[in-house]
């Protein structure tokens, strides 16, 4: 199982030291403690890591917030505050960049990884999230219907049928919306999946049963399938 890497960011070397020491004894991967701001940007844009644990206030002009904001910003990977410092200005300032975590000095071995394994558990589970709602929405149609906007799932269309300034959608469900818009702005807004067939009808291929050179199947309904359509499907779908 490959090591969770951690980068250190504290500009009082010894401490530094102490910290990546416990942290190999607690079986982490560690870098090379940075003491600075330059340091660190330069160390995560080389080394990559998994974690870092900053210290809040280091020497020079800009703090362990900052390289949080670059954290965020740039390579989102999730970190913890380290600081000496309990204050409620200190508090409210690294609140605003959204830690993982805060460890106030001096800290245990136990509070340190306590803190990294719940910060890395629960990063772990908002970015499983974030990547599910965003698999969700790329394979979903928002519909607006009397001022409110329906979310349609993809999968859960068998056809669409052009008429005139408007587009019937048939569902699974044998349900049909009727929505304003050509079959040509609403075929940019599917997947892979959607196919033209003619001139007024779009299929989705994973509700397709049969298909001969002039119509296809869709749940025991006959759609007529255009020449200049023909390639297409043919092309979309896997033939033996």
């Amino acid at each position: 199982m490959k090591k969770t890497k951690i980068l250190v960011v504290e500009d009082e070397i010894l401490i530094a030291d102490n910290i990546c020491k416990t942290l190999k004894n607690l079986g982490y991967e560690t870098l090379e403690p940075a003491i600075n701001y330059t340091e660190a940007m330069l160390t995560i844009k080389k080394e990559q890591p998994d974690f870092a644990i900053l210290d809040i206030n280091l020497s020079g002009k800009k703090t362990g917030i900052h390289i949080a904001q670059q954290i965020r910003s740039l390579y989102n990977f999730p970190f913890v505050f380290l600081t000496a410092n309990s204050d409620l200005a200190t508090l409210n300032l690294a609140k605003e960049v959204l830690p993982n975590g805060y460890l106030i000095k001096p800290f245990s071995k136990e509070e340190l990884f306590t803190s990294i394994e719940i910060a890395l558990h629960n990063f772990s589970k908002e970015k499983t999230k974030d990547n599910q709602e965003e698999v969700e929405h790329k394979n979903a149609l928002f519909i607006k219907d009397k001022g409110n906007y329906t979310k349609i799932i993809f999968d859960d269309i068998l056809y669409l049928k052009s008429a005139h300034v408007y587009t019937e959608i048939f569902k699974t469900n044998k349900q049909k919306l009727v929505i304003r818009g050509s079959l040509n702005d609403i075929l940019s807004k599917l997947n892979k999946n959607f196919v033209r067939i003619h001139r007024s009808f779009i299929i989705n291929v994973k509700h397709l049963e049969q298909i001969t050179s002039s119509t296809v199947k869709i749940k025991d309904v006959l759609l007529p399938v255009g020449k200049k359509y023909n390639k297409d499907l043919v092309n979309t779908i896997n033939l033996l």
